[in-house]
């Protein structure tokens, strides 16, 4: 590590604005290709590298990734596709600092070197402090988090600070008046999401523009929901003639004053083709489209969805081993689509896992959950309305 450390050929400190790359639409490196055996997860790196060529040969050159994605894989995957198959020059790359990966003050640094290392790289394009919200800012001021932070891109390790943000417009507005050294903030932002008493999308963007800061946009699909709509829902963006479930969400996302890049967490080389084929001609969404995704919007919350993204944070720590977002898609599906059959599905979330039922209530998915669901009694139904009736 000393000698990574020692080989680094710093930046000089800048005040440069923040270059979010070539495009509106960014790689986010949470859901990469995979196979999963029970409790072990393999990355398809030949699959990755495919698509991060791809996706460099089409003019997009953002990367997303942090510590915790795929349990510190994503951050080899970056390593194994990307830093060492492309020039430095060639591509943006944004990392994070997570609070469940240190302790202390004096965790930080080390853990920070350790993801260069991990990465490949002498620097972060941009380093977010991640996933702010109630539960954790204390947390991360305690620690001194921002301090440790902005020391390291006075050292040149870093050239612009952000955050991401999963709490109230109030809390937001808070941090934002609290911390000017943050240039960019990343919220969670799609269609179903924009109006949403506890997501409040559309108020946190609305602080993001109070404050001046640069806006990245993650979950435009909401964890590919919005590109799996129920039939009904579905037929209202058909009939626009238009583009893919997925291109009206991103679209959407992209079409707002002040976003200067909305991530998509691509699982494949086909649904990395179809974001490109409307964004790299980027046309924002029209009032024809606006007023069919309205309507859409109306449809979805009368079903009531579990608001579950996949982002998998519940996962690691469950004393079970619970599949958790598997639990929760296998209770949307049956929500939407009541006279399906999930024996199947049901089976192989829980061949090397726990079952719903083994739930011991111990809390803490509901303490990381950024969407604030209430997974104990989600699993409940699902014990109910699916594990019961198989």
């Amino acid at each position: 590590m000393l000698q990574f450390i020692k080989g680094i050929n710093k930046m000089k400190r800048c005040n440069m604005s923040v270059n979010f790359g070539n495009k509106l639409l960014g790689f986010g490196m949470m859901r990469l290709p995979k196979i999963v055996t029970g409790e072990k997860e393999e990355i398809l790196y030949d699959k990755v590298c495919e698509m991060v060529d791809y996706f460099l040969e089409n003019g997009f050159n953002y990367f997303d990734t942090a510590h915790g994605y795929h349990k510190t894989f994503s951050e080899v995957a970056v390593k194994k596709c990307l830093s060492s198959r492309h020039s430095r020059d060639k591509y943006i790359l944004t990392n994070k600092l997570t609070a469940m990966y240190f302790e202390k003050k004096e965790d930080i640094e080390p853990l920070f070197m350790n993801q260069l290392e991990a990465c490949g790289v002498e620097y972060f394009d941009n380093y977010l402090i991640h996933s702010v919200s109630k539960n954790n800012y204390g947390k991360y001021m305690d620690c001194e988090a921002f301090e440790v932070v902005k020391s390291l891109k006075e050292r040149g390790f870093i050239k612009h600070i952000g955050m991401s943000f999963h709490d109230s417009a109030e809390l937001l507005d808070k941090i934002l008046s609290e911390h000017e050294e943050i240039e960019m903030v990343q919220i969670q932002f799609n269609y179903i999401d924009f109006d949403d008493k506890i997501v409040q999308s559309k108020a946190c963007y609305d602080v993001c523009r109070k404050h001046n800061k640069e806006i990245i946009i993650m979950e435009p699909v909401k964890g590919g929901k919005l590109a799996n709509l129920p039939k009904d829902a579905r037929k209202i963006l058909e009939d626009l003639n238009g583009g893919s479930m997925a291109s009206y969400a991103i679209r959407f996302a992209a079409s707002f004053e002040g976003v200067k890049m909305v991530l998509s967490g691509m699982s494949s080389l086909d649904e990395m083709k179809d974001n490109l084929s409307y964004m790299k001609d980027f046309k924002k969404i029209n009032d024809k489209e606006r007023k069919a995704i309205d309507r859409v919007v109306e449809i979805l919350n009368s079903i009531d969805l579990i608001p579950c993204t996949t982002c998998e944070y519940c996962l690691e720590g469950c004393p079970q081993n619970i599949r958790i977002p598997s639990m929760i898609s296998i209770l949307n599906q049956k929500k939407m689509y009541e006279t399906a059959n999930f024996e199947h599905n049901y089976d192989l979330a829980t061949r090397t896992n726990g079952k719903a039922s083994e739930c011991i209530e111990c809390g803490h998915c509901e303490s990381v959950c950024p969407q604030h669901i209430e997974i104990i009694d989600a699993l409940k139904d699902v014990v109910e309305k699916i594990e019961n009736q198989i």
